[in-house]
């Protein structure tokens, strides 16, 4: 069932309405529908930004798997050439409890506080709509990795995410290939050492349990 319960609709910086909406949220929190309505003048940018803050937080787990796949269907419309972001209403009524909600207004300020300070529009083509195609194309696949349930996965491409979507807001292109670079290292690292990681620790596991030579 649809929740009907009705936030009023936060100004000024996306940081600023980020603790707006966790000092008024019912103790209940928020759906991720009620999430985008709040924010739903600053689009795309914000509410990536917003479902990327749980994944930069270390250790975190539960929460950034919860919300890697809606971050991931949000990018891939951008991908597609959306106006605007939509959900399907199974991810729309996953809830963020009033808990998680301060948790990501704290992480903001904690992890890109500097950036209200620094931001500013440059090369803004990368805020074009042929360019957005091919940003949301690599959000895609931060957010793939953030969906793996392994130590510290989702730190990182979730902070890549964050700085684009920040970037993205405030058309600030430089700040966009910033957290795309990072986000692109992060990828070809896990690809190279991935393997070797995951066969290591098969191999741990096993000698725990007696079975490896």
């Amino acid at each position: 069932m649809a929740d009907d319960t009705q936030m009023e609709e936060p100004s000024g910086s996306i940081l600023t309405a980020l603790d707006e909406l966790a000092e008024t949220a019912p103790e209940k929190g928020l759906s991720l529908r009620q999430l985008f309505d709040a924010l739903d003048e600053r689009a795309f940018g914000a509410i990536l930004f917003a479902l990327a803050l749980p994944c930069c937080i270390p250790f975190l787990y539960a929460v950034p798997q919860i919300v890697s796949l809606p971050m991931a269907a949000i990018a891939f419309q951008m991908v597609l050439g959306r106006s605007e972001p939509w959900l399907p209403e199974k991810f729309a009524d996953r809830r963020i409890d009033k808990a998680g909600l301060e948790r990501i207004a704290r992480s903001g300020r904690r992890f890109f506080g500097w950036a209200e300070k620094i931001v500013r529009p440059r090369l803004t083509f990368l805020a074009s709509s042929v360019a957005e195609r091919i940003v949301g194309a690599l959000l895609c696949l931060f957010c793939g990795s953030i969906m793996l349930p392994f130590p510290l996965t989702n730190t990182t491409p979730g902070f890549a995410v964050a700085l684009v979507a920040f970037g993205l807001m405030a058309r600030d292109g430089l700040m966009m290939i910033v957290g795309m670079i990072i986000g692109t290292s992060w990828i070809g690292m896990l690809v190279i050492l991935g393997p070797v990681a995951l066969k290591e620790a098969v191999k741990a596991i096993l000698a725990m349990v007696g079975i490896g030579s």
